[in-house]
């Protein structure tokens, strides 16, 4: 008798088992089917802090949270509907996410004595087979003895077989979210379609947790999520760090400038360099330095001979390229410095999230040096960080940093494709010769918008000399003089501040022009306070919501955004940075709300906290 499918209108998965286990590609894999179908989708995955922790134990845990639904989403979801736990060091971890009455899928095999005593659990405790999962709708297969089974004919090892059991998950999700197999048998054909074996383990595995939830009488019924309603275009999964890639291509593109990336390897930036390296046919040069400081230093060197140069790191890498960022700021040289930001200090936390760099991007650099700093906001919002970066960068002749975070880069979400003829231009100027009136290369010569220019080296009469030493207005001769020092410097940080006439006003992303509480955010707590938000304005409460992208300089008109609420609240994932910036610069009496345990502010979380300010 065939099961029936409900109508479900949206679902929060959390895949989690041993680093080992495949939780990542089968959480993508899902991810991937969703956009297919045209759900909105939002993901959160969940690194272990350890390349390789050990085996079955709790910082081992490898998780990957998914949320997908019929309507607008904005978050990856407070809690989970649905909790599949590999082992018993998965299920520990996660519980607290699951919501009351939940389904926890298990493998038993990962619940043996080995197993539980890995996960820290008392003697003689199992999760699975007491009393403490009441309330929980439990379902208990032994996924590795019936993937094994599956695949008895294909000759390969134990453990190469049971390498493919996050194939059986995924088969059986799909038959309970009333899913087609065709998308991850391409994405299977294509990825092992050299390895016969390999590709014939895991097209089964796949098959064979899909029959088996055909057969097997353990749910009343199947679930479906019906495709969102989402503006018209076409549209894919895209994640953070390959949006901010496509963005910086984008931008090559648009301003006929060479695209050349300078990065040493830093988790969670590496995406970049990878994805970057793979689109030479756009004549994108990368270069894998041996440190961070070779790596901006070469890439200063490409924006000096007209190349659009960027360098990619996280926080610890942005400590090494300091002094280097500094040279680019005296030099008045292009450059865009994109940072991943983690939990820090030092090393910190390496793969969790955090927006951890903020002051260090406003002040992280000796003597006074003023850069613009931009934020991304959402994993399809990297697009246009990145290419608003480029333009600032190249147009005003000055370093930028660009601020995304690990939870955005990892992160997926729809993205309907721009086109071409939507972006705005970026016009680059190059200084080709002297003027009527010249009859030197003045190279800090100055235009309306306090910008150098921009001259190649080897141009025949503009010869200039660049270094660290302080440069004489206009000639650009070294000068220790006093007061061509100090006007040095009011010269840099006016045009710096000169941007904010060249970028747009700030908006509200929601909530009255007036009112009791302005929420503002900047970065990856954009979902979060949205949805608390949005669920606050529906009961009626008095409350905005404004994000910033431009966090250096501000858009003009944010100090009167300000003035216009009684109460200003800043979420941040770090212990309050921008908090700072705004209360000097606006002299406001502004709230923090604070989390920093290397995970997402929940929408829950602010729905609470912005209440309590109302006293409600």
């Amino acid at each position: 008798m065939a099961v029936p499918v409900q109508i479900v209108e949206d679902v929060v998965i959390k895949f989690a088992g041993d680093s080992g286990d495949g939780m990542q590609l089968t959480g993508s894999q899902f991810t991937n089917n969703s956009a297919l179908i045209g759900n909105d989708l939002s993901t959160f995955p969940d690194f272990p802090a350890e390349i390789r922790a050990p085996q079955g134990t709790v910082p081992g845990v490898s998780g990957f949270q998914l949320h997908f639904s019929s309507n607008k989403i904005y978050t990856p979801g407070d809690n989970c509907d649905v909790l599949v736990a590999m082992n018993a060091a998965a299920l520990k971890v996660n519980l607290k996410t699951l919501k009351p009455g939940g389904i926890i899928i298990v493998d038993t095999a990962g619940f043996d004595n080995k197993n539980l005593r890995l996960a820290n659990y008392a003697e003689g405790v199992n999760p699975i087979e007491d009393e403490s999962l009441n309330g929980y709708d439990v379902h208990k297969m032994d996924i590795t003895k019936l993937t094994r089974e599956a695949l008895k004919e294909i000759q390969m090892g134990v453990k190469e077989k049971d390498r493919a059991k996050n194939m059986f998950v995924l088969g059986f999700l799909y038959w309970l979210y009333n899913r087609d197999l065709t998308s991850t048998f391409s994405f299977l054909h294509d990825k092992f379609g050299k390895r016969a074996e390999i590709l014939e383990s895991n097209v089964k595995a796949l098959q064979a947790g899909y029959n088996y939830g055909d057969t097997v009488e353990a749910f009343a019924s199947r679930y479906q999520v019906e495709k969102a309603k989402l503006p018209a275009g076409v549209y894919r999964s895209i994640t953070g760090n390959i949006a901010l890639t496509y963005g910086l291509i984008a931008a090559s593109e648009k301003s006929s400038l060479p695209l050349f990336l300078g990065s040493y390897p830093i988790t969670p930036a590496s995406d970049i360099l990878h994805e970057l390296s793979r689109h030479k046919n756009f004549g994108i040069r990368t270069f894998q330095a041996e440190d961070e400081i070779a790596a901006i230093g070469a890439a200063i060197g490409a924006a000096y001979g007209g190349s659009l140069g960027i360098t990619t790191t996280s926080g610890p890498g942005m400590a090494l390229k300091t002094e280097a960022m500094g040279l680019a700021v005296m030099l008045e040289m292009p450059l865009l410095i994109v940072n991943i930001q983690r939990g820090g200090p030092s090393t910190g936390l390496p793969t969790k999230t955090e927006q951890s760099d903020l002051l260090q991007a406003y002040y992280g650099r000796n003597g006074e040096c003023p850069m613009p700093v931009i934020s991304a906001s959402t994993p399809s919002d990297c697009f246009g960080a990145a290419y608003e970066a480029v333009r600032i960068a190249v147009q005003h002749m000055t370093p930028v940093i660009l601020l995304s975070d690990g939870y955005i880069a990892n992160g997926a979400e729809p993205w309907i494709f721009p086109q071409s003829a939507d972006l705005e231009p970026i016009t680059v100027h190059f200084k080709k010769e002297l003027g009527e009136n010249e009859t030197k290369y003045l190279p800090y010569q100055r235009d309306e918008k306090l910008v150098r220019p921009w001259a190649v080296p080897g141009t025949p009469g503009l010869e200039h000399r660049i270094g660290g030493l302080e440069k004489e207005d206009i000639t650009g001769n070294i000068s220790y003089d006093a007061e061509n020092h100090q006007h040095m410097v009011k010269v840099r940080e006016a045009k710096v501040e000169k941007i904010a006439d060249f970028i747009p006003l700030q908006s509200l992303d929601s909530g009255p022009e007036k009112g009791d509480v302005l929420v503002l955010g900047w970065g990856s707590t954009y979902g979060s306070i949205k949805s608390a938000v949005l669920e606050l304005q529906s009961q009626g409460v008095s409350v905005a919501h404004a994000h910033l992208r431009h966090l250096r300089p501000f858009p003009r008109n944010l100090g009167e955004m300000l003035g216009n609420y009684k109460h200003i609240l800043i979420p941040e994932i770090n212990n309050g940075q921008l908090i700072k910036i705004i209360r000097d610069k606006y002299l406001v009496d502004a709230i923090a709300y604070n989390k920093i345990k290397g995970v997402p502010i929940t929408r829950t979380e602010l729905v609470t906290a912005i209440s309590e300010l109302l006293g409600k």
